[in-house]
């Protein structure tokens, strides 16, 4: 029947589907590096996208800093002659770090050791190009920085050396670049599987709103970056009906990240 997907292409990306959210316990705007050739139409064209990420890091200050981010996003991208792309994210995002509200020596006794804040807005700007060396085989090259334009802030509460407190930890000025090398071999069913390394920094500055004794963190702003600056990452940009594809990619650097995107081509 015209429209309807195929059996065992529905069988490969509801397997697809099923690892990625078995391997994140949840659901921004960074999102997936994507296939490095463009859905584009050849004359030149727009397509856009609704994607998912869930994202971990690790940074760095003296102390190690785990950070867990849950991302949807919408993208729009223009391309032309399955050479280039470029594209503009818009999304939102959610912090978690484990155990930051932890005092290291026990002088403070906290109601929560991690730090939790809901969505804020972050937008992301990139390019591709790629390079076909066969019908099937090619390679390409991608640069992609995203900021937020939110801070992220969470309250904490207890007592320091027998005395209660309440103050907040901000998080603000979150930014990063990527940039990475890709190598795509397009299927017979138009499946392009792809994988490459990549190199990134990441930073961002950390701020208490008050000195708490037995918590390590100033009030003064302090700068924490990306403890690892560079990684791998693979996926597969798979045709749907009609206009339609489904990107899955997997991403490693310090910590494992894990996304997918649904795309429409104009």
């Amino acid at each position: 029947m015209k429209g309807k997907i195929p059996a065992d292409r529905f069988l490969i990306i509801s397997l697809i589907v099923s690892f990625v959210f078995m391997i994140s316990p949840a659901a921004g705007a960074a999102g997936l590096f994507g296939a490095p050739q463009t859905v584009s139409r050849t004359e030149g064209g727009l397509n856009t996208a609704i994607g998912y990420r869930y994202h971990q890091d690790m940074f760095e200050n003296g102390s190690d800093y785990k950070v867990r981010q849950n991302e949807i996003y919408s993208q729009a991208a223009y391309g032309a002659n399955n050479i280039w792309e470029i594209y503009a994210r818009a999304g939102i995002a959610n912090m978690k770090m484990v155990d930051i509200f932890r005092s290291p020596d026990y002088e403070a006794d906290t109601d929560e050791n991690n730090f939790d804040e809901n969505w804020k807005v972050s937008g992301t700007f990139g390019a591709k190009f790629f390079y076909p060396m066969t019908k099937t085989l090619g390679m390409g090259a991608f640069v992609q920085g995203t900021y937020c334009f939110s801070d992220f802030t969470d309250n904490v509460s207890g007592t320091s050396l027998g005395k209660p407190f309440t103050a907040n930890l901000k998080v603000k000025n979150l930014w990063d670049i990527n940039f990475g090398v890709g190598f795509q071999a397009t299927l017979p069913c138009g499946t392009r599987l792809y994988a490459g390394p990549y190199i990134y920094y990441s930073e961002a500055e950390m701020a208490m709103s008050s000195k708490i004794s037995g918590l390590e963190y100033s009030t003064e702003n302090f700068s924490v970056k990306n403890k690892t600056i560079a990684g791998g990452f693979a996926g597969a940009d798979i045709p749907l009906i009609k206009r339609f594809r489904l990107n899955v990619e997997a991403q490693y650097a310090d910590q494992f990240s894990a996304g997918l995107a649904v795309s429409y081509t104009y």
